[in-house]
């Protein structure tokens, strides 16, 4: 069995992962009122940002994903989607990773979805893995250059802002997200 195979460590981390919608859940009101406050400071941090979400198809905003690791690493965030400026569903993104990592940090996440297919694979889906369901963007414009003027290559993009504490690299692949009913 591939459980047997695993670390224990890392055995630990998935295990604590998989429980970690169910008791750190939070209620739709605080999401949406913590979603809210993302995106303000994401359209005063990203040069261009409000034009920018008005003409995606829909974004998903993960408004505190803290991520941590001393060789194994974990990272966990809640947030919703919204098309149209309207909440239409509440998801988790989890993951995690093995390898030269040490730190903990907390950070924002929005993920656009600038094409009706992508933003539909994503909806249908139940546990969409960024890299091996869809292709993402990482963006690093925004403060220098207005992000609305920008032509992207990849049909869903993200943008990782206010990041605070120390941890070095930052990636969404392997990320995996998820549609969770908070209380």
């Amino acid at each position: 069995m591939y459980i047997k195979k695993l670390h224990p460590m890392m055995l630990l981390v998935l295990i604590s992962l998989a429980f970690t919608q169910f008791s750190f859940a939070k209620s739709a009101n605080q999401i949406n009122a913590d979603v809210d406050v993302a995106i303000k400071k994401f359209e005063q941090e990203m040069l261009g940002g409000k034009k920018f979400l008005s003409k995606v198809k829909a974004y998903l905003v993960f408004p505190s994903v803290i991520k941590g690791g001393f060789v194994l690493g974990a990272e966990y965030g809640e947030g919703a989607l919204r098309i149209n400026g309207e909440t239409k569903h509440f998801y988790s993104m989890t993951s995690a990773s093995i390898g030269y990592q040490i730190g903990v940090q907390e950070h924002s996440v929005v993920i656009a979805f600038l094409s009706e297919a992508s933003l539909n694979n994503f909806m249908k889906s139940n546990g969409w893995e960024a890299g091996v369901d869809g292709a993402i963007t990482v963006s690093d414009w925004g403060k220098s250059k207005d992000i609305s003027s920008i032509s992207y290559e990849k049909p869903i993009v993200a943008f990782i802002y206010g990041a605070e504490g120390l941890m070095a690299g930052v990636s969404v692949e392997g990320t995996k997200f998820q549609r969770i009913l908070p209380h």
